[in-house]
């Protein structure tokens, strides 16, 4: 009997759930669809918009908090109840006079052909690389972002993120300050999202546009999660996801390309 409450102790232990809340430590204001995940682990979360959150694991993991805007935090499971994040400083940008005309514009990143296929599981964050060509020079400026799902409810959320590319060719630093949330409507729609207000202009060293999947209530169906980005299927030399705090990149051998399913995501630029 006392190895059987023993091993129920130990079973119990390993599929703990922890609780908590995650706010500004300045306004105290909750911060909704905060990366929950166990350090070195996959398993995570995303916390809800009232910024609470629920996680399947270990008290005596350690628990990484993470969210655009905010410094990053890792704690123990059995710490965890109220998570205050600290607001990221940024140096002001400089006041600049943008010559927009918006005269002429073109979309990049279309396959043409594409045999669409919708993914539910897979890495939280996938990211499509847009490679810079001289031409952009004369519609340099990011007016719009496409990207093209399969919902099976009537207001899905996900983030968009914009990335610059690192000296090792990676995603880099987010090129906007704070989360870009977008609701998605039901069906199968290529949705386009006006970013012309944050006066992004494509980097010369290219970019990377990701979408990433928030696992809160609102977007579950059953035990899956809404919504159903669509993919083309395609070659490429290179490919990256993100996953549980870092990016890993997917190539070919020997300089080969691979074929892979790339997020449907296009830009359209304006000059």
């Amino acid at each position: 009997m006392k190895y059987l409450i023993f091993i129920y102790l130990i079973s119990f232990s390993l599929s703990a759930q922890i609780r908590g809340v995650v706010k500004d430590s300045i306004s105290g204001e909750p911060i909704p669809f905060v990366n929950i995940w166990v350090e070195n682990e996959t398993v995570g979360t995303t916390s809800e918009a009232d910024g609470s959150f629920f996680l399947e694991a270990s008290k005596e993991k350690n628990i990484v908090i993470s969210v655009l805007g905010y410094e990053r935090k890792t704690l123990k499971g059995s710490e965890i109840s109220v998570v205050q994040l600290k607001p990221m400083a940024y140096d002001l940008r400089e006041v600049v006079i943008l010559n927009k005309k918006q005269s002429k514009q073109i979309e990049i990143g279309d396959i043409k052909n594409a045999i669409f296929q919708s993914f539910d599981n897979g890495p939280k964050i996938e990211a499509k690389f847009f490679p810079y060509q001289s031409s952009y020079s004369k519609t340099k400026f990011i007016k719009e972002v496409t990207i093209f799902t399969d919902s099976r409810i009537e207001e899905a959320t996900i983030k968009l993120h914009f990335y610059s590319v690192d000296e090792n060719g990676y995603p880099g630093e987010e090129l906007l300050t704070k989360d870009y949330v977008v609701t998605l409507k039901k069906g199968v729609i290529k949705h386009r999202f006006n970013i012309s207000q944050f006066d992004l202009v494509f980097p010369e060293k290219g970019m990377f546009v990701a979408y990433e999947k928030l696992l809160i209530e609102s977007n579950k169906t059953g035990t899956k999660y809404q919504p159903y980005v669509l993919y083309n299927y395609v070659e490429r030399d290179f490919f990256y996801t993100y996953a549980y705090g870092k990016w890993s990149k997917q190539s070919g051998n020997n300089l080969e390309k691979i074929s892979v399913n790339e997020p449907s995501i296009n830009l359209i630029l304006t000059n």
